[in-house]
């Protein structure tokens, strides 16, 4: 072959990589244009405090998977009074904001329709600083009933708790015993941990925060303490009455007696 004919070939292969890699180039950008802008997270965010712009940033998301409620221009959300706290890579949306032109704190994260009110504890009753904000609690009260009679009783289940002292975020790997915890409550838990606190000693039980189930306990009295009920009969001990009524067959494990 020619020394031409090579120069001619080289020539050729070089144009065909050249347009190839323009026009991947060109694919390139054009999918890059048509995938969703998401505004996510940079820095962590404490909930209750405006959002500054080195917190959040516009990425790329894809198409399929783009959150609802999400925003895709870093100025919408800059200066917004976050709800909750954020950590870096999630995406921020709408229901983690508070209102537009709120004044943030601790007024600006109580969802709507709830009340925030703050107990006054100790380091023993507040589950020795493990009670964070984000946590869920029961409340119990313990005094005397109109017969001066000593009682505890749950009062409140599955509250959740919004600051402890007066910080709304808090790291889990470092406990700090507090003496104050504010909770979020309905109306109407607001009076009954109001009357509460009132006639008896207030402590908080910590409790799973995926166990959504309410407490409805009649309380423990002195009796139940000092004069405890015989446990109630297991299944490998049934007493079992016959027709007669005056034979009584008594089954223990694998026994059988009359």
């Amino acid at each position: 072959m020619s020394r031409y004919a090579v120069i001619a070939i080289a020539l050729m292969l070089g144009a065909m990589a050249s347009i190839y890699v323009a026009f991947w180039q060109k694919k390139q950008a054009g999918t890059q244009a048509e995938t969703p802008i998401v505004v996510i997270v940079d820095h962590d965010i404490v909930a209750g405090r405006a959002i500054a712009e080195t917190h959040v940033k516009a990425i790329h998301w894809p198409a399929s998977v783009v959150p609802h409620d999400s925003f895709t221009q870093t100025s919408a959300v800059v200066g917004r009074i976050a709800r909750v706290a954020m950590v870096p890579g999630e995406p921020v949306l709408g229901a983690k904001l508070a209102p537009e032109h709120a004044t943030g704190g601790l007024s600006s994260i109580i969802p709507e329709g709830k009340r925030a009110i703050t107990v006054l504890v100790n380091e023993v009753v507040a589950v020795a600083g493990f009670a964070l904000p984000g946590s869920y609690v029961d409340v119990l009260v313990s005094g005397k009933d109109s017969e001066q009679q000593v009682f505890s009783r749950t009062v409140l289940s599955r509250i959740k708790v919004l600051a402890v002292a007066q910080e709304t975020s808090a790291d889990p790997d470092k406990p700090k015993v507090v003496n104050a915890v504010t909770l979020e409550l309905t109306p109407h838990e607001s009076e009954k941990l109001d009357l509460a606190r009132n006639i008896g000693k207030l402590s908080l039980v910590l409790r799973n925060e995926f166990d959504t189930r309410e407490i409805n306990s009649a309380g423990v009295r002195m009796p139940d303490i000092v004069y405890p009920q015989p446990m109630e009969a297991t299944s490998s001990e049934q007493i079992v009455a016959l027709d007669g009524g005056l034979d009584i067959e008594e089954i223990r494990g694998i026994k059988q007696t009359q």
